[in-house]
């Protein structure tokens, strides 16, 4: 009886295991059956409906999230934010990538990435709650203002560059027109055989050109990319020799020496700053290294003598 007990035990277990290997198998192919029929139906679905998950994800999320923040900047900024930016950005030199909608929208991005630095700051090193307050809106403040202070720094290098080829570029104009080519084909041969932004801007003088604008609208359009002077004062010279009928060679001969004389007086000018600027350097770096070296020596001889006696 003992035998037959264990024996029917042992066929009830077996019967049971066998039972839920059965019900698992046909769950687990339910499971892939299900699987297999949810990408059929995904790669059968009509395109309208797989459109939008076949789109990058940059369309999908940072396009609408920049969309956003742009539309905040507008908001923040002001009416006559973008005419500001676009200036500013023609006095950059219009960096590669760069755009009004960019720019208003890294300037909320900063403020964010700012008040996110600045509350990690103020956890860190402050403890007081007005120096917290101090940390986040200096944050915020730096963020939101570093695209404009980035335009700045480009435009300011662009500016002095413009400066430093000015006078060669009228010299190779004068050289050029005397020698009997036109003003429109001189500036060609100044933006074929320079580089640099002086370069780009005669090539755009000479594209604007070719479309149909006129040769003073041209040139003024490039006064007004620049914040020169001596640029100003070379087109409002150009122009008035075009309005008037004067010889442009004559003009360009006055402009280049007026040019050359700039250079030598500015040249001149940071000549006489250099005894100022190194004051500074001379009395806390120098002197004192000097009066080591001079009076080191007879110091010690003195703390000598003295300890001798």
């Amino acid at each position: 009886m003992l035998m037959l007990f264990v024996l029917g035990v042992l066929l009830v277990g077996m019967a049971l295991g066998m039972l839920a290997m059965a019900t698992r198998s046909q769950s687990e192919a339910t499971g892939v059956v299900r699987s297999l029929a949810v990408l059929e139906a995904m790669t059968n679905a009509p395109k309208e409906l797989t459109e939008e998950l076949d789109r990058p994800f940059s369309d999908r999320v940072i396009a609408p999230l920049v969309e956003r923040l742009t539309g905040l900047g507008r908001r923040l900024s002001g009416a006559d934010s973008a005419t500001r930016i676009r200036h500013k950005l023609d006095l950059a030199g219009n960096p590669p990538g760069w755009t009004v909608d960019r720019v208003v929208g890294g300037k909320v991005l900063g403020a964010i990435v700012g008040l996110v630095a600045g509350a990690l700051g103020a956890a860190v090193f402050a403890s007081a709650l007005g120096t917290r307050i101090g940390f986040v809106l200096a944050g915020v403040a730096i963020g939101f203002f570093a695209p404009n202070l980035y335009l700045y720094q480009k435009a300011y290098d662009r500016s002095s560059r413009l400066l430093k080829e000015l006078p060669d570029a009228i010299d190779l104009l004068t050289i050029s027109v005397e020698s009997g080519l036109g003003f429109d084909a001189a500036v060609q041969q100044v933006a074929r055989n320079t580089e640099g932004p002086l370069a780009d801007e005669f090539a755009r003088v000479l594209r604007e050109m070719q479309i149909g604008q006129g040769r003073g609208e041209a040139l003024r359009a490039m006064a007004d990319r620049t914040n020169l002077p001596d640029l100003r004062s070379f087109v409002s010279a150009m122009v008035q020799a075009d309005s008037f009928g004067i010889p442009i060679a004559q003009v360009l001969r006055v402009q280049s020496s007026e040019m050359r004389v700039k250079r030598r007086q500015r040249a001149e000018e940071k000549a006489q700053q250099v005894p100022v600027k190194i004051t500074i350097p001379l009395i806390f770096f120098i002197l004192p290294c000097l009066f080591i070296a001079v009076m080191g020596p007879a110091v010690l001889s003195i703390i000598d003598n003295v300890g001798g006696r």
